[in-house]
């Protein structure tokens, strides 16, 4: 009962779209029927190309997004231990925070041309810093009554890293994850519009341009739900890496 009420709104606002298209209270170039978007779903389903292309979108998502955990994990807990590190770092890592990720595509692209290449290089940059600020912020607030006692048992410095700081810095950095997973999604349909020859952005493109409003509609949903999926099993897997918080 509790999650139909939770999904009611999204209910409610397919039928409203669907009543607006069919009385023609909005343009249908703007806003096709929900019921020719479902079709046209179907037809892109059948004829294979939202697979192939979804396939390419959630290769490249996925492995930068891969590549961005164990990167900015790494630098994240680096800066908080090591000073040095926080130094040399941590001005590069706030300077380059608020700069809009889609402004890297050019640079991606040329550094690594139109190909796979160059999208998992922009997500993999664009992910890397929520991940690393979230790990920086968990190491950094280790109880440091745990580290002192760990250190008077005669615990080496790698051993307190991975037995106190590691585990202190699990809850921040989960949340910084959940943060890159959804700009992931973003950056890699922003350069797919731009730069690419297939994927799922390609495709919204391509439908836009052919004057294929329904079609283009349906892949954005498409993403939409993708996208909702993800950062729901996301929040699963943060729950149960969390339960012994609880």
């Amino acid at each position: 009962m509790n999650a139909a009420l939770r999904y009611l709104p999204l209910v409610l606002i397919a039928i409203a779209w669907e009543t607006a298209s069919r009385l023609q209270l909005v343009s249908t170039l703007a806003l096709p029927p929900l019921s020719d978007v479902a079709l046209s779903w179907w037809d892109l389903l059948k004829s294979g190309e939202l697979i192939t292309n979804g396939a390419s979108s959630l290769w490249r998502a996925g492995a930068g997004l891969f590549l961005s955990v164990i990167i900015g994990s790494a630098l994240g807990i680096a800066m908080a231990w090591w000073r040095p590190a926080q130094i040399v770092l941590g001005p590069l890592v706030e300077a380059l925070y608020p700069l809009p990720k889609s402004a890297l595509i050019p640079v991606t692209v040329i550094w690594l041309g139109f190909g796979d290449g160059s999208k998992i290089l922009l997500i993999l940059l664009g992910c890397m810093l929520p991940i690393a600020i979230g790990a920086y912020n968990g190491a950094r607030g280790s109880d440091q009554a745990l580290v002192w006692t760990a250190r008077s048992m005669g615990a080496s410095r790698l051993r307190m890293l991975w037995d106190v700081v590691v585990p202190s810095a699990t809850p921040e950095l989960l949340n910084g994850i959940r943060t890159a997973l959804a700009l992931s999604f973003i950056l890699l349909v922003s350069s797919e519009l731009i730069v690419a020859r297939s994927g799922l952005g390609y495709l919204i493109g391509a439908l836009g341009a052919d004057g294929s409003y329904s079609a283009m509609y349906a892949v954005v949903l498409t993403v939409a739900f993708i996208g909702f999926a993800a950062d729901r099993a996301y929040q699963v897997f943060q729950n149960r890496m969390l339960r012994w918080q609880q």
